[in-house]
């Protein structure tokens, strides 16, 4: 695992936007994975500087997201399809059917997970994928516990993720209590893994991720085993090292 240190949240968002920027370039036809939550929301706003410079174009790349809250429509304001167009999709020039997330309100969950699966094998597997960290070790939504060979699948979201996401809905009784995630088995084909890790707050979460033991119970432990993962933290994440 190569570690990169930053100075703060601000150059994470800088130093993770220029890895993308490489990738696409480096490639005819990339396939990134991306995240949400607020770690990468100044990855993407950097990424939108960066195209609206003339630097860097998305006309062919194709993304896939992590995951999507089960009962959610796109158009619902805190889906993350939602998300996606407005920090990132609808400010950049990538073709609107180049980006995939799992339908959260599809009529067939366990079919909408096999039919995803099989998008991201048909693009021949993610060759980047920006991942965060969760205080209790989970990765997408793979909480303590998935299985390390687990593929696209529905998860019970545990209740420290959802309090933790509660500060995006009006209430917790408002977080949804499922969600389709990529699988750890799934994140673990991905060719390269960007992990972005910012405050003190995760600090305790980034120590036992390198040197705790591999175990299911911290799931983002398996990215040990990884060959070609890149960490970027800032001080305060990095603190207790």
């Amino acid at each position: 695992m190569e570690i990169i240190k930053v100075k703060d949240y601000q150059g994470l968002s800088e130093k993770a936007c220029q890895i993308i920027i490489d990738q696409i370039k480096g490639q005819k036809n990339p396939v990134l994975g991306l995240a949400t939550g607020s770690t990468p929301e100044g990855l993407y706003q950097q990424l939108i500087n960066a195209f609206r410079r003339g630097e860097v174009s998305f006309q062919q790349a194709k993304t896939f997201n992590l995951d999507e809250y089960v009962g959610l429509p796109g158009s619902h304001s805190n889906s993350y399809r939602f998300y996606m167009q407005e920090k990132l999709f609808n400010h950049i020039d990538v073709p609107g059917n180049q980006t995939y997330l799992p339908h959260g309100n599809a009529t067939d969950l366990e079919k909408e997970c096999h039919q995803y699966e099989q998008l991201i094998r048909d693009a021949g597997n993610i060759d980047l994928q920006v991942l965060g960290l969760g205080l209790n070790g989970h990765i997408g939504f793979n909480e303590p516990g998935t299985a390390f060979d687990s593929k696209t699948h529905i998860v019970d979201l545990d209740m420290t993720t959802r309090k933790a996401n509660a500060r995006f809905f009006s209430s917790l009784d408002e977080v949804p209590e499922k969600a389709i995630t990529m699988g750890i088995g799934t994140i673990m084909e991905c060719k390269k893994i960007m992990l972005l890790v910012s405050g003190e707050k995760k600090a305790e979460a980034v120590n036992r991720l390198i040197n705790g033991t591999v175990t299911e119970e911290f799931p983002g432990s398996i990215l040990q085993k990884h060959e070609n993962v890149v960490l970027i933290a800032d001080e305060g994440a990095l603190s207790t090292l």
